[in-house]
């Protein structure tokens, strides 16, 4: 597999298409900084590290729905392993006026926008999420 989060956000947008309640991932201390983001943000209900079907281990996520509709109406990869995308403080991008969140992988660690800008700090912009 090339780009794991990638991976990840498609799991998580195909399961909110079909209304699960929850899906697996395979497991990476990158993927959990992700859905730390995520979770902080309201995103998801959160996630716990299991032992997969085949013995590995892997994430089970617990998606977030409000009366009945997924509570991520986007997720969007920005930065892939072909097309790297990495942004200075100034010029990572709000994401609907505020309303949604860019995820990025500074040196601080992986965090919002907000966070990311608080910090003072640019770095890989992962994905957007609205």
């Amino acid at each position: 597999m090339n780009d794991p989060i990638g991976d990840m956000l498609t799991r998580i947008r195909n399961s909110q298409m079909r209304g699960k309640s929850t899906v697996s991932t395979p497991a990476s201390k990158l993927r959990a900084w992700v859905l730390d983001v995520l979770a902080d943000e309201g995103y998801i209900r959160g996630y716990e590290n299991v032992t997969g079907s085949n013995g590995h281990p892997a994430i089970e996520i617990s998606l977030k729905y409000f009366d009945g509709e997924p509570v991520i109406r986007e997720l969007k990869r920005v930065s892939k392993p072909g097309r790297r995308v990495y942004m200075g403080v100034n010029d990572i991008p709000q994401v609907r006026q505020g309303l949604g969140v860019s995820i990025v992988s500074t040196p601080k660690g992986v965090m919002s926008d907000a966070k990311a800008r608080a910090a003072n700090v640019g770095g890989e912009v992962l994905c957007t999420v609205f």
